[in-house]
């Protein structure tokens, strides 16, 4: 192990304020834990560190999508039998926000899920979980047919003229840049499904129409606007952190999609 000493609560607390995150910012974190190296007292620390760099006025939000409740019919990673498609849709049990976990989100984004007062969003692929001043305006009213757009936790940072956060990784996991994808003129959709609990506890699978995500362009996307200079790129622990205005990053790539991509 390279590192010279363990990263604790207060360095990286330190470490972000440095890269410019200030007490009462809204702020969207992705991350990856393992770049950070080794952090005494784990996750819990993490979570800590941006609690104390955002201040009690300050809103910490994380994505906690569950992508194994959506359509078996499109799994391509890996794909499962059709026979299996009317069993996986009749038995999965409906999305409850304070017992579904969320997958492939990492640990960090886990550990802000079960935090004492987290609030978490009730969509069944892309619900985000916030933690603070600004958390029960953020999560409340995430439409179904809106899973990334006006109305869902992202465009409600996007009002709150919040801040974007990676820990670690790219642009690829830049959920923000769904936002403008929703904001094209006429951006593809399709019909997908989960399983959602009702009322009284039951579940039922349940389909609607919405916006299809595609990332394939977002690393030359989040290229581009690095370019412009709107992102601070600096060290939080052992990882490259990456912070920008949320505002900014989805302007910029409303115009860039509208330009780019194939319509």
């Amino acid at each position: 192990m390279d590192q010279a000493a363990p990263h604790t609560v207060s360095s990286l607390a330190y470490d972000l304020r440095t890269l410019g995150i200030v007490p009462g910012d809204v702020l969207l974190l992705h991350s990856s834990y393992r770049s950070l190296g080794f952090v005494a007292g784990g996750t819990e620390a993490v979570v800590r560190a941006l609690l104390d760099a955002l201040g009690p006025e300050g809103t910490l939000v994380v994505p906690t999508h569950t992508p194994d409740n959506t359509d078996p019919a499109g799994w391509r990673h890996p794909p499962v039998p059709e026979a299996w498609w009317p069993v996986i849709r009749e038995q999965t049990p409906g999305f409850d926000p304070a017992r579904t976990p969320s997958r492939w989100m990492g640990a960090v984004a886990e550990t802000v899920r079960t935090w004492p007062g987290a609030r978490r969003s009730d969509h069944p692929q892309v619900s985000f979980a916030a933690l603070g001043a600004h958390a029960v305006d953020i999560v409340e009213g995430h439409r179904l047919d809106d899973a990334l757009g006006e109305h869902s936790p992202l465009g409600a940072v996007y009002r709150l003229d919040g801040k974007v956060l990676l820990l670690g990784c790219d642009h690829s996991s830049n959920t923000s840049l769904h936002l403008a994808e929703w904001r094209q003129a006429s951006p593809p959709r399709a019909v997908t499904g989960s399983a959602v609990r009702l009322p009284d506890g039951t579940s039922r699978w349940t389909t609607w129409t919405d916006v299809v995500t595609d990332e394939d362009d977002f690393h030359w996307l989040g290229a581009d606007f690095e370019a412009t200079g709107a992102t601070t790129i600096g060290r939080v622990g052992g990882a490259t952190a990456r912070l920008m205005s949320q505002r900014a990053l989805v302007d910029f790539a409303t115009a860039w999609m509208a330009a780019n991509r194939e319509h």
